[in-house]
Order: structure tokens, then sequence, then C-alpha cells
């Protein structure tokens, strides 16, 4: 979901992705990404330059992902502010 998020906006590399995700080590990342690409919810598009050049964004299916991730943080800001965790 982190990696959905920051790609909301506009296509971005690996390294910009890192450095919006500290907490994420490459390997997952890379992992996670290719998980993304196969679901058809994230677009990997290659460009022939040297050095090669590698941008990630969201495909419409994946921004069909927005609605439930602003229900799920709603969610979150609500479960947080209640002062009994299990309402």
């Amino acid at each position: 979901m982190l990696i959905v998020v920051q790609l909301l906006d506009k296509p971005l590399r690996l390294s910009e992705l890192r450095a919006l995700i500290p907490d994420v080590s490459e390997k997952m990342l890379v992992q996670e990404l290719k998980f993304l690409a196969d679901s058809g919810l994230v677009e990997r598009t290659a460009y022939a330059l040297t050095p090669p050049k590698v941008e990630y964004s969201l495909t419409p299916q994946g921004r069909n992902l927005l609605p439930l991730i602003e229900e799920m943080k709603k969610f979150a800001e609500a479960y947080s502010n209640h002062p009994d965790p299990c309402f």
C-alpha cells in the first residue's frame, strides 16, 4: 500500500521510491514492485537509454485502489482516536 500511495501523483524511479520509503530494503521493494506489476496494478516502463531508465506508475486498475486506501485511512484515524480500542 505504501508503494501505491507514492505512485498516485506521478511515475517514479526505483531510487525515488527508496528515498520515499526508507524503511524497506531494496530487495523487498523490487519484489513488491514485481508483484504489483504482475497483478496489473503498476506499470513498469523501461526506456532504452544509457544508463537504463525504468519508471513505475499506477495503471487505471491500480488507481481504483484509491477509494479503498481512503477508507482504510479513515478507519485508522477513527480507531486511533477512540478511547476503547475494542470498539
